[in-house]
């Protein structure tokens, strides 16, 4: 038997957390750059300054800042872990209906966006400039639409329609 297609069960878990991370720090961060790039912008430069186009690309960029964050704390965590506390964080997120339904939300209304910013800003659009700023319309509107679908996760759980609560397994361990 070849030890080539054999994986250590903490190295699946420490990928499932590293990539379920990534998805927690896009939203994260999407959620966040928006409002404190405006802040910043009207700020420090005035309303001169501010640009759709600048406000898309720093969404987007944010959201891409907070992918890399999330993977980097994730796996700086989980590698300075048990394998135990590893396994019981990755089964833990597995049953968390919240964080399912919080990512199903943002999945959602990032690709309702992704469609609907290039759709409402074409007219807006200068033809020679397009395809140079149609990838960031795009990024941009998929990073705004997951912010609202977050929040529209967190209004749903205000208004008394939270997500159904799972008794976690007890798994024994192996060791």
């Amino acid at each position: 038997m070849s030890s080539e297609g054999h994986v250590a069960p903490q190295a699946v878990d420490t990928q499932f957390l590293v990539r379920r991370s990534m998805t927690k720090g896009y939203e994260f961060f999407s959620l966040l750059t928006p409002p404190a790039y405006t802040a910043f912008i009207l700020a420090r430069k005035g309303r001169a300054h501010f640009t759709i186009n600048r406000f898309l690309r720093a969404t987007w960029v944010g959201g891409a800042v907070g992918c890399v964050a999330g993977a980097a704390f994730e796996y700086v965590r989980s590698a300075n872990s048990s394998e135990v506390t590893v396994r019981s964080r990755r089964i833990r997120s597995a049953y968390d209906n919240a964080s399912l339904r919080a990512d199903d939300h943002s999945t959602i209304g990032s690709l309702l966006f992704a469609v609907l910013t290039p759709a409402l800003l074409w007219n807006k659009a200068n033809i020679a400039e397009l395809s140079c700023v149609f990838l960031e319309v795009v990024l941009g509107g998929a990073g705004i639409g997951s912010s609202i679908g977050l929040l529209t996760h967190y209004t749903r759980n205000l208004t008394g329609d939270p997500a159904p609560t799972v008794e976690v397994p007890e798994i024994p361990s192996s060791s």
